[in-house]
């Protein structure tokens, strides 16, 4: 899975196609990542007694598959495709394919 924790990402399919936001958590295992703002469900949360907590219903951030997000590119601003690359010390880098910008 190519995109991590804090990349930010546009939504390329879906009720949220064109938005973007922040990647909260990445689901490597599920292939799924949580964008902040994007996917908002409601959920009814009970009132705990042993905590001051109320209940009520509550926004919740729901995992959105990873084939529906793209990462943005940082240096033109618009969502790219992105390739592994060795850089010289050998190690693994993520690169916007159309700008070649690489990636954190």
């Amino acid at each position: 899975m190519r995109i991590h924790k804090g990349d930010n990402v546009a939504i390329i399919a879906g009720k949220d196609k064109g938005k973007t936001g922040k990647v909260l958590r990445a689901l490597p295992r599920e292939m799924k990542v949580i964008v902040e703002g994007i996917n908002v469900q409601k959920h009814h949360q009970k009132t705990k007694k042993d905590t001051k907590q109320g209940g009520g219903i509550v926004d919740v951030f729901a995992p959105v598959h990873v084939s529906n997000v793209q990462l943005v590119d940082p240096k033109e601003n618009k969502p790219t495709r992105v390739t592994i690359e060795k850089d010289d010390a050998g190690k693994n880098v993520r690169v916007a394919k159309q700008s070649g910008t690489k990636l954190k």
